[in-house]
C-alpha cells in the first residue's frame, strides 16, 4: 500500500505533555507530544473506539477518556499483559512542521446503505428531512453520495418531529413520499407524532432509523430500543435490515408500501450493517405497480346514476381523498348543477370563486355549505372520511365514492357505496347522465350559491372593524391575507383557533391547503411548509399558526434560513392557547394554564437570520404581509391578535 507524508502540526501547536485530534482526509489521528517526541496513533481506542485524542497523558501513558485504557503515547503499545494497540504511524519533524506518514486511502466501497439509497431514489424518493448521528452514519454517508450525484436533496432539521411533519406535508401536497431520518432511540421515537399525522391523513412517508450494533441489540445498550415494536402501530411496513438481508428488496417493499398504500413505511439499519459491502444492483418501480384508476362496478354505478337522475337538489362533498382528481368532479357538478362543498382537509380543492363552490362544511366552515347540505335531497361524497368535525348528515340519502373499501360506510350505512377511483367514477357518472340541465350548467343553484355568498360576505365585512383594543380580529387578518397571497399559493395551517378562523374566513382560489387533519397535531404548520417548499412546485409557500403552535418548532426557522427556504409564516399571536381557553369556558370550567410567555417573534425571526415584521394595529397589516411575501427568503409576520375575536 502506498503512503504519503502529511503535515499534521506546526511547531509550537501542541505543548509538551498534551494530546490532540487531527483529521487528514478520512484519517482521524491522536497526535501526542511527550518527552520531546511526537507520536501519531489511530484515534480509535481498540477497546470500544474511544477517542484517544480527547484523552490525557498521565504517568507516561496516554489514557483513553472512555474507560481509562493506557497506551504508550509514542508507539501505542499497551502495558503488559495487554497486547491490543492502536495503529501507529511514522512521524517526521521537519523545518516547516510535524508530518505523519499515512497509508493512502483505499477507494470507497459500495455499501448496503448505498444500494438501498440508490433503490430509494429510483422510486422517486429524492427528498429527506432528518438529523445525522452516531447510529446512522453509514446511511447518512450514502445520502451524502446521492446528494453529490444530484439524486437527492437532504435537509438537516433541528428536531426529528419537524422532519416527520415536513415529510407528511410533502406527501399531502404531491402524493409522493418523502423520507424522514433519525438515529436509534430518541431520534427515532421523536418521529412518531409526525408519522401518525401522515398515517391517519393517508400521506405517503418513508421513515429511516439508525440502530445500535446487532451485537448489543436487545441487551439494554445505550439508546437500544426495539424500534420495530415501537413503530408497529404507525407503520404499515416495518423491517430491520439484518446482515444477509436481501436489502434492496426491503427498500423496494418499503417504497412500494408508502406509495401504493399511502401510508408509513419504516426501515431499521443496525450500525454495522450500514457499512457492509454490497453488490446488489439498485432497482425501482418498473414492473412492481399497476394502474390504480379502477372503474366502479356497473351495479353500483347504475344505482348512483338513478339516484342522481331523480334528485332535485344534489349536493357534492369532496374530501382530501379527491385532492388530485378535482377536474372530473367539478365537471360532474357543472353537468348536474350541484353545489360543491369540501371537508376542512379538502379546503382549496374547489375555488370559492367557482359559481358552485360553497366553501368548507362543518365546524371550520361556512354557513353556505351547511345551508346547502340542509336543503339537499341527495349527498354525493368523493374521497371524504365522514369525520364528526365535518358533520355530514347521516339521515340524508348518500352516494359515497372511494377507492378504499374500508372507507365506505365507515361510521354509518350509506345508501349506495361506490368502490372505485374517484376521478374515473366521476367521469363515468357524468357520461351516464343526460347531456344538459334545463337551466344550463349549475341550473338555478348558481343563483342560490351567489345569494348565500353575498349574505356571508356581508357578515364577514361587518366583523372587519371589531376592536376590543386587545389586538386584531381573525376576520381582518384572513381578509388581508386573502388579498395578499398568490391565488395558487400553498398554505400550511396549524391547529387552534387560528385554524378554525382560517377555514371560516379565508376564501380560496387555486390554493392548496395542508393541515393536520385527523390527528390535529399542534406544531404541524411551519414544518409542513418546509416540506411544501422542498417539493419545488414553483408556488408561493405560506404557513399560518398561533403562538402556541409556532412555539413547538420555532427553531426550525433557522433551518429555513440555512436552506434559504422562501416561506412566509403568519403568526396569529394572542398570548395564549386560545382554543383551550375556549374549550374550558365551554365546559363551564375556569380558564387555567393557557397563558403563554412569548418573545417578540419579529425580533426572534431577525435574530435567526430571517426577516421579521410586527403588526400591532390594523393599519400595519397589509404592508407587513406584502413586504414579507415579497422577501426572498424566510419571513415571519407577528400579528398581535385578540383571542376573543375569532
Amino acid at each position: 500500500m502506498s503512503e504519503t507524508a502529511h503535515k499534521i502540526l506546526d511547531h509550537g501547536d501542541l505543548p509538551e505533555g498534551r494530546v490532540t485530534t487531527v483529521t487528514i482526509g478520512h484519517h482521524t489521528l491522536a497526535v501526542t507530544h511527550h518527552d520531546g517526541r511526537y507520536g501519531c496513533l489511530d484515534n480509535h481506542c481498540p477497546h470500544q473506539g474511544g477517542p484517544l485524542g480527547e484523552g490525557s497523558i498521565e504517568a507516561g501513558h496516554l489514557r483513553c477518556p472512555w474507560h481509562g485504557y493506557d497506551y504508550d503515547p509514542i508507539t501505542g503499545t499497551p502495558p503488559p499483559p495487554f497486547g491490543d494497540a492502536p495503529a501507529c504511524y511514522q512521524v517526521e519533524v521537519r523545518d516547516d512542521g510535524i508530518y505523519a506518514v499515512l497509508p493512502d486511502e483505499a477507494p470507497r466501497i459500495r455499501t448496503v446503505s448505498d444500494a438501498m439509497i440508490e433503490t430509494m431514489t429510483a422510486w422517486g424518493v429524492d427528498t429527506v428531512f432528518g438529523i445525522v448521528g452516531h447510529s446512522n452514519l453509514g446511511v447518512g454517508d450514502a445520502m451524502r453520495q446521492a446528494e453529490a450525484r444530484g439524486d437527492l436533496a437532504y435537509f438537516g432539521v433541528r428536531h426529528e418531529g419537524a422532519a416527520a411533519f415536513a415529510a407528511s406535508g410533502y406527501g399531502k401536497l404531491t402524493g409522493r413520499p418523502a423520507a424522514c431520518f433519525g438515529i436509534a432511540g430518541p431520534g427515532s421515537t421523536n418521529l412518531l407524532t409526525g408519522l401518525y399525522d401522515a398515517k391517519v391523513d393517508r400521506s405517503p412517508v418513508l421513515a429511516l432509523s439508525g440502530q445500535v450494533p446487532s451485537s448489543v441489540m436487545g441487551r439494554g445498550a445505550f439508546q437500544d430500543l426495539a424500534l420495530e415494536g415501537a413503530f408497529a402501530d404507525v407503520a404499515r411496513y416495518s423491517q430491520t435490515v439484518h446482515s444477509g438481508s436481501d436489502h434492496t428488496e426491503l427498500m423496494n417493499l418499503a417504497c412500494k408500501t408508502a406509495l401504493v398504500e399511502a401510508d408509513v413505511a419504516h426501515l431499521v439499519f443496525p450500525d454495522e450493517v450500514q457499512v457492509q459491502p454490497s453488490d446488489q444492483p439498485a432497482s425501482g418501480p418498473d414492473g412492481r405497480t399497476g394502474l390504480r384508476t379502477i372503474p366502479p362496478p356497473e351495479e353500483a354505478l347504475d344505482s348512483a346514476v338513478q339516484m342522481l337522475t331523480e334528485a332535485e337538489r344534489p349536493f357534492i362533498i369532496v374530501g382530501a381523498g379527491a385532492r388530485h382528481d378535482m377536474e372530473p368532479i367539478i365537471a360532474l357538478a357543472e353537468k348536474l348543477g350541484a353545489p360543491v362543498a369540501t371537508t376542512f382537509k379538502g379546503k382549496g380543492q374547489i375555488s370559492d370563486r367557482h359559481p358552485l363552490g360553497c366553501g368548507v362544511l362543518g365546524r371550520s366552515g361556512t354557513p353556505i355549505a351547511s345551508w346547502f347540505m340542509n336543503e339537499s335531497d341527495l349527498i354525493v361524497a368523493f374521497g371524504a372520511s365522514f369525520a364528526n368535525h365535518t358533520g355530514i348528515s347521516p339521515y340524508k340519502p348518500i352516494v359515497q365514492v372511494d377507492y378504499d373499501p374500508m372507507a365506505l360506510g365507515r361510521f354509518h350505512p350509506v345508501t349506495v357505496g361506490v368502490l372505485g377511483h374517484v376521478g374515473v367514477t366521476a367521469n363515468a357518472l357524468a357520461d351516464a347522465l343526460p347531456d344538459s340541465q334545463p337551466d344550463g350548467p349549475g341550473g338555478g343553484h348558481v343563483v342560490e350559491v351567489a345569494e348565500r355568498w353575498s349574505i356571508w360576505r356581508a357578515e364577514k365585512a361587518s366583523r372587519l372593524d371589531d376592536d376590543h383594543a386587545k389586538g386584531l380580529s381573525s376576520a381582518a387578518i384572513f381578509a388581508a391575507l386573502g388579498a395578499a397571497v398568490d391565488p395558487d399559493a400553498v398554505i400550511a395551517v396549524d391547529v387552534g383557533n387560528n385554524t378554525y378562523s382560517f377555514g371560516r374566513y379565508f376564501e380560496v382560489d387555486r390554493h392548496s391547503v395542508l393541515m393536520s387533519g385527523y390527528l390535529g397535531s399542534i406544531g404541524f404548520g411551519f414544518p409542513a411548509a418546509m416540506g411544501a417548499w422542498a417539493a419545488k412546485t414553483g408556488r408561493q409557500v405560506v404557513s399560518v399558526s398561533g403562538d402556541g403552535g409556532f412555539g413547538q418548532y420555532a427553531m426550525e426557522l433557522t433551518t429555513a434560513v440555512k436552506y434559504n427556504m422562501n416561506i412566509t409564516h403568519v403568526l396569529v399571536n394572542n398570548g395564549e392557547l386560545g382554543k383551550i381557553s375556549k374549550e374550558q369556558r365551554s365546559a363551564d370550567l375556569d380558564v387555567w394554564q393557557t397563558s403563554l410567555h412569548n418573545p417578540n417573534f419579529a425580533a426572534f425571526a431577525d435574530n435567526c437570520g430571517a426577516r421579521g415584521f410586527r403588526v400591532e394595529r390594523p393599519d400595519q397589516l397589509a404592508d407587513a404581509l406584502s413586504n414579507a411575501l415579497a422577501y426572498d427568503g424566510p419571513a415571519l409576520v407577528d400579528i398581535v391578535a385578540d383571542a376573543a375575536l375569532v
